[in-house]
């Protein structure tokens, strides 16, 4: 075997010579523990070595070999339910084989070689395939039947197709090619860093319903779509990232957790297994991948770790899904880039980070997008891409904040001062944006009521001017206020507070369908409107704000999916009271005349 020799070591960077023949970001393994390497810069004979494990220990003179293949993801049954780490290492297998601490070095393969899994054949011998072709199918999970595809730039003739219980390395199939004969097995290995091809891209005209009122309703995101959600320190990012894990209407969940706490992978791993997947009942597992490289892990393994997840979401969206990727959070992935550019001595950009910053992030989230993928039977996938970034202090001016804003279409500002205040998800309806509204409103009128957007607009209108007014109110106070512009402020606060607020731990609360929300909100403009009617008809401000209807209005986000009827209901109610209330205004009207 091939081998350099180290000369420094710094942290996880090593520096070796010997090392001509070696290309950029070819694996290699260092030192007489073989722990995991991958080269980032080149010079002459000498190589930059990025180490995913830990290097203490490890000094100048010991050896580094050679595997002259770069760093690849193994894509096959087995992957749902599995949490890996930044490497596509399985921690439950390394727990089992070496105990609660990672031993340095070890080696496990990312798929299991000892499942059988049930192959079903969809092709027959002497069928022509292409790339992307699916040839079979493993019912890997419940929720999720895996398709086995002919990798790309691969056609040819099926030679022979077995049937039965095989393990991931056994072939299924043999292909006559103009290169001869080639064996396929149920996995494929794939280059984490090179995007995997399709055949075009779609547009993004399809909601991702999150079941989030604030972000479907004011800031919805694509199938396909790209969003971060940049916030301070105890703001609600990883709980929101929870939510959408749990919630979005995506078939298969990738959860990359990038440097978080510990803890909060640990919350992850417990509630999943937990939680009921709505569409179905069953486990949210069951269609989970999860990747953990928690802060106490090595930090160049961080690095990969986004890339490793990318490249799995991707296997599952060239089989037809729509896939959800969470990212939590990217700034601890540019913090190890960071650190790992100042060891090399490269030029820093803004703030320490190295100049192409801007350049990694934005091909990160483009490998999100509806496309339609390689291969026969024609399929449509989606990969959508939702980052969380932790700016210190919260400082949107953040180099990491700016580069993903330039990139991703949404925007869910997440405010200190809305948490502080128990109102979550705290997403700011101010300073939030999606570029995506416009493509969108066709599929949202159509999965809630024809008017849903013009409905959200409207709303949208009364919380800004509810902000304007509250700049006149902190200087001269409510009571200078005429009741028309005090009646904006109480349609405003209802919206608020019965539609926004969302309490993610309640059962009910947790999630909200298209079309409790579409009721929801229309209530709540409802009620608006006939109290800006009733005001015009001489009713008093102060009877209108005691009305007890306002309750049952606020209860409402309690009320289960199956009783959606109850909105009419209320509305009809809402109608009768404020026809009470003018007639009664109009008798004391005529008793005053006289």
């Amino acid at each position: 075997m091939r081998q350099g020799e180290i000369i420094k070591v710094s942290g996880p960077l090593v520096i070796a010579r010997g090392m001509t023949g070696s290309k950029m970001f070819d694996v290699v393994r260092v030192s007489k523990e073989r722990l995991v390497g991958e080269i980032i810069g080149l010079n002459e004979d000498e190589a930059s070595i990025q180490v995913y494990e830990d290097t203490s220990g490890i000094g100048p003179g010991e050896p580094v070999y050679f595997t002259d293949q770069p760093l690849f993801v193994e894509l096959g049954p087995g992957l749902i339910e599995s949490i890996f780490d930044g490497i596509q290492r399985p921690l439950d297998i390394i727990r089992d084989k070496t105990g609660d601490n990672i031993t340095r070095g070890v080696e496990v393969p990312a798929l299991g070689r000892d499942i059988k899994w049930e192959f079903k054949p969809l092709v027959k011998k002497g069928d022509a395939v292409e790339p992307g072709d699916i040839i079979g199918e493993v019912k890997e999970t419940s929720l999720v039947v895996h398709k086995i595809m002919v990798p790309p730039g691969m056609k040819g003739k099926v030679k022979n197709i077995k049937s039965g219980k095989f393990l991931v390395t056994d072939a299924v199939c043999e292909l006559e090619t103009e290169d001869g004969n080639i064996k396929l097995t149920m996995m494929q290995r794939w280059p984490v860093r090179v995007p995997r091809p399709y055949k075009t891209r779609l547009a993004p005209e399809l909601i991702l319903s999150t079941g989030q009122r604030v972000i479907d309703t004011f800031f919805p995101i694509a199938k396909g779509g790209t969003a971060c959600c940049p916030g301070p320190f105890g703001s609600g990012k990883t709980v929101i990232q929870h939510q959408l894990a749990k919630w979005a209407d995506a078939e298969i969940i990738v959860y990359i957790g990038c440097g978080e706490r510990g803890n909060e992978m640990t919350d992850v791993l417990l509630e999943f297994p937990e939680l009921k997947d709505p569409a179905s009942g069953e486990s949210l597992m069951k269609r989970t991948v999860l990747i953990a490289n928690t802060s106490n892990m090595p930090v160049a393994a961080r690095e990969a770790s986004v890339y490793t997840g990318i490249t799995i979401a991707e296997y599952f969206r060239d089989m037809g899904y729509s896939v959800a990727v969470m990212a939590d959070s990217t700034s601890r992935w540019a913090e190890a880039m960071r650190e790992i550019s100042g060891r090399l001595e490269e030029m820093p950009g803004e703030e320490g980070y190295p100049a192409y910053l801007g350049a990694r992030v934005s091909s990160f989230y483009e490998r999100a997008g509806r496309v339609k993928t390689l291969g026969r039977p024609e399929r449509e996938g989606a990969l959508s891409v939702i980052g969380a970034v932790s700016p210190p202090g919260g400082d949107l001016s953040d180099p990491v904040v700016q580069a993903t804003l330039r990139v991703v279409k949404v925007f869910w500002s997440l405010e200190d001062k809305l948490a502080y205040q128990r109102h979550f998800p705290a997403i700011s309806w101010l300073n939030s944006y999606s570029l995506y509204t416009d493509d969108l409103a066709e599929d949202l009128n159509k999965k809630a009521e024809k008017d849903f957007t013009e409905l959200s607009k409207e709303a949208m209108r009364l919380l800004e001017q509810e902000a304007e007014l509250q700049e006149i109110v902190r200087l001269i106070g409510v009571d200078a206020l005429s009741p028309e512009d005090r009646l904006v402020l109480e349609g405003a606060r209802s919206i608020r507070e019965d539609f926004l607020h969302q309490n993610a731990f309640h059962e009910i609360d947790t999630y909200a369908s298209l079309k409790k929300q579409y009721k929801m909100l229309m209530l709540c403009m409802y009620n608006y409107n006939k109290a800006r009617q009733a005001l015009k008809n001489g009713v008093p401000f102060d009877e209108i704000v005691k009305m007890e209807i306002r309750d049952k209005i606020a209860r409402l986000k309690y009320l289960p999916e199956s009783e959606l009827q109850k909105f009419d209901e209320l509305r009809d109610e809402v109608e009768q009271t404020f026809e009470k209330l003018i007639e009664k205004a109009g008798k004391i009207k005529q008793e005053v005349s006289r």
